[in-house]
């Protein structure tokens, strides 16, 4: 089978699938179920200063969707509230009995350069593979001074990343937060500091839902609340956008890129790995469904790469930047419009009627004999938006075809009525 092994930014892993840093890479006893079960890595959850941090009950709340399928979990934890000396002890015990696998450290201590300087040497006595600084936390730690607080500042994320280079020898990998404007402006800036690598994203900012009788949003502490960070397969098209962002932004050119956000499949991180990650981390799936799934994952990456002729996941990471642009360079003369396959059509009308209340009323129902509605695209009012195939029930039912238009690519900024157009 292919071949799953990766070096990410100096970090040898037997696969690209690694723990993100979070409650199941709280301590060894986690870690080494998660060896045990597969995993080629694991970013152990964020140590700090001592006294270790006090987290707060309860910490998780979670946006359903149907039949009570967890779409994204909203946590309120904290960085590690173990203390410093028994995480060093741990982290160096495992990364001993499991050598080939990838240990790195999340760190977060306070924006000051003796704060760095002090446990980064401690770390790096562990014998760990590198370290990730934790700079997109979105609560709890951003009223100290730390998590996103240094995250949503590109000159902290520099110097920070700069004093980590200066007092540790380990490769340096720079979480990003989401919670910003422009995620290339921080992934610029930990470039400019010597970045060995960065991952994304971190949680987003977020309340899953309101007790409407007590009237209190959830997680509840006793008769308060607060925002908390958001992840799950929710955020999965909001994380796979940024790392696109990042990998086809000039001067973060050739920057590793670890993808994290709602990544629970293989095609998942397949899809991450296509717009440029070399390693992949996954949390909430794990939270969700327990550390075997990487069995799932590894065994329906390597077939998948096997169907395409994929030797090694660098034989196809990062394909798909090349296809991803801004849309004024889309062609505004391409056409598709919707075809129905009547044989697999079951009649629902979720097209129809989309179309009918929603879109451009491009799909006629016509009664048949038997009491039943015939759905047909009414081809000249068709403007291919393909809302119609996105609510049919039946994959592959209907299909967005290609038309010729005799037209030669033309962008917006090649357009005559455009009036900023550019020169040719």
């Amino acid at each position: 089978m292919a071949d799953l092994s990766i070096e990410f930014a100096g970090i040898k892993a037997p696969n690209p699938f690694w723990l993100a840093s979070a409650p199941p890479t709280d301590k060894a006893y986690n870690v080494v179920r998660a060896f045990e079960a597969g995993w080629g890595g694991v970013v152990w959850k964020t140590l700090g200063e001592d006294p270790a941090a006090v987290n707060v009950s309860s910490r998780y709340s979670a946006h359903y969707g149907a039949n009570r399928v967890v779409q994204g979990i909203n946590n309120i934890e904290l960085i590690t509230d173990r203390s410093l000396e028994i995480n060093l002890r741990e982290i160096t015990q495992v990364k001993r009995d499991w050598p080939d696998r990838a240990l790195i450290v999340s760190l977060m201590v306070p924006c000051e350069e003796n704060a760095w300087k002090f446990i980064l040497p401690l770390v790096e006595a562990t014998g760990a593979d590198g370290i990730e600084l934790n700079f997109g936390c979105p609560h709890g730690m951003p009223e100290r001074g730390m998590g996103a607080a240094v995250g949503q500042v590109p000159e902290y994320v520099e110097m920070v990343t700069r004093w980590c280079k200066a007092y540790c020898s380990l490769p340096v990998i720079v979480k990003l937060t989401p919670n910003i404007t422009d995620i290339r402006q921080s992934a610029r800036a930990a470039h400019r500091g010597g970045a060995d690598a960065v991952s994304l994203i971190n949680t987003i900012n977020s309340i899953t839902s309101v007790d409407l009788e007590r009237m209190v949003a959830h997680p509840i502490v006793g008769d308060q609340s607060t925002h908390g960070g958001y992840c799950g397969s929710a955020v999965k098209p909001i994380a796979l956008n940024m790392v696109a962002e990042i990998a086809r932004d000039p001067a973060t050119h050739g920057l590793p890129i670890c993808g994290i956000g709602g990544i629970g499949s293989w095609r998942d991180a397949a899809e991450f790995i296509a717009l440029g990650s070399g390693a992949v981390q996954v949390c909430t799936a794990a939270m969700l469904h327990g550390f075997r799934i990487v069995e799932d994952m590894k065994d329906g990456l390597a077939r998948w790469m096997d169907q395409h002729g994929h030797r090694s996941l660098e034989a196809f990471r990062g394909q798909a930047v090349e296809h991803t642009t801004d849309w004024k360079y889309l062609d505004i003369n391409y056409k598709s419009i919707a075809h129905i396959d009547p044989q697999t059509c079951i009649g629902c009308g979720r097209c129809h009627i989309a179309c009918e209340d929603t879109s451009h009323q491009a799909i006629a129902s016509t009664p048949a004999a038997d009491g039943t509605h015939v759905y047909q695209v009414i081809e000249e009012e068709c403007v291919g938006c393909n809302l119609c195939q996105i609510t049919c029930p039946v994959q592959d039912c209907i299909e967005m075809v290609a038309q010729d238009t005799g037209k030669p690519y033309l962008n917006w900024t090649q357009d005559p009525r455009n009036p900023y157009r550019e020169a040719s």
